[in-house]
């Protein structure tokens, strides 16, 4: 479900952004405008964001092998990752070099009603990829703000996706104001400004999302579920304590690892029949759980 969630939006995306990209590329050649084009770029390169995520969700589903045995489900965040930090990054470095260089050698904005109306309408377009992201995650999200799920989540394509729609939209206010700006002043130093501005803001937005993406790559811990696991084997009255439990995020799966102690006159066979039973009702009540690696000791 995860998995078809994270499809439909990313399809959603590309679908609204490379019909905004067009529209912007032919805007910008019209007027002229910095902004605009620095648009365009941030465009395009998420077009080439959604074709990246595609690939790694296609590559993270691929079946296990003996050399991988634990499947390639991470390969998502590798992608998500090249994502944050070359095309978020380059975009932004390109859009701050392209304002710098219309700030210091002007160009005349031409025909910038047809570039306002272009604005509008890709923020409509933005507006509509967003909505699709948000509905893709609202399961997972529940009842968390979207900052806290953001920082919480494990699904780095819905993570990029949102952070790029969300930075698209603000790209697209600073794009209006500052060519709102030039032509009411008839001044295209604040179209330069505009494009350094969306520069900046994809390099801050590549930054927060590649620091959340490199987090679930080295092995983050599904809280969650830890906490949830743990009290479920305190519970149990064949268990003396818990001594440890690792729940660490791969992919759409969850590695969990358990440490505890039994009561100490349990024969072998009850403590295996025992551990079974706790591993299969974790499994039903974590459908994200897909391996549990049990060891009965006494201390940590």
């Amino acid at each position: 479900m995860a998995q078809n969630n994270s499809t439909k939006a990313v399809l959603y995306a590309f679908s609204a952004n490379l019909g905004i990209a067009l529209a912007k590329t032919g805007a910008a050649v019209w007027t002229g405008s910095g902004s605009m084009l620095a648009e365009a770029i941030h465009s395009y390169a998420d077009c080439g964001n959604q074709v990246l995520l595609l690939i790694g969700m296609k590559r993270s589903a691929k079946d296990a092998t003996q050399k991988h045995p634990m499947g390639y489900e991470r390969e998502a965040y590798i992608w998500s990752m090249m994502v944050a930090f070359i095309l978020f990054s380059v975009g932004g470095v390109f859009a701050v070099h392209e304002g710098w260089q219309r700030y210091t050698n002007p160009h005349e904005i031409e025909n910038a009603n047809i570039a306002l109306l272009v604005l509008l309408v890709a923020v409509g377009m933005e507006a509509f990829s967003l909505k699709g992201a948000l509905s893709a995650m609202a399961e997972e999200k529940g009842k968390r703000s979207l900052w806290q799920w953001f920082k919480e989540t494990h699904s780095s394509e819905l993570m990029v996706v949102t952070g790029e729609d969300i930075a698209a939209l603000l790209g697209l206010v600073i794009a209006l104001v500052t060519l709102g700006l030039a032509e009411l002043t008839g001044n295209t130093a604040f179209d330069a400004i505009g494009s350094m501005l969306i520069g900046v803001l994809l390099i801050v937005v590549a930054a927060v999302v590649g620091a959340e993406v490199h987090s679930l790559l080295i092995g983050e811990s599904a809280e969650d579920i830890r906490i949830n696991v743990q009290s479920y084997l305190e519970a149990q009255p064949c268990v003396v304590r818990v001594l440890n439990i690792w729940a660490i995020n791969h992919g759409n799966s969850v590695m969990v690892s358990i440490k505890a102690e039994l009561k100490p006159d349990m024969i072998v066979l009850n403590a295996v029949n025992e551990m079974n039973a706790m591993e299969k009702q974790i499994k039903l009540t974590h459908n994200r759980v897909k391996w549990i690696f049990f060891e009965i000791d006494n201390e940590d």
